[in-house]
């Protein structure tokens, strides 16, 4: 998934597909350790999603903190 696809979806978008992103690296550990893994390179690819989601989901805590700290001043 791309970054510019990441911030373009709602956070309640966010969270859904960090969590099946999540579901998704699960299966693919699970397939790893039973030797049923057709693509090794996925396992990465969905680690960089993850990380992609959650830098995503970080940036909007801190620019909401930001925003709420600067009406306050």
């Amino acid at each position: 998934m791309k970054p510019a696809d990441i911030r373009d979806l709602s956070d309640a978008d966010l969270e859904a597909k960090l969590k099946e992103s999540r579901v998704e690296l699960f299966n693919l550990r699970f397939q790893h350790a039973t030797g049923q893994l057709d693509n090794p390179g996925r396992v990465g690819a969905v680690k960089k999603d993850i990380a992609r989601l959650h830098t995503e989901v970080r940036s909007r805590q801190l620019a909401a903190e930001r925003e709420a700290a600067g009406s306050q001043a």
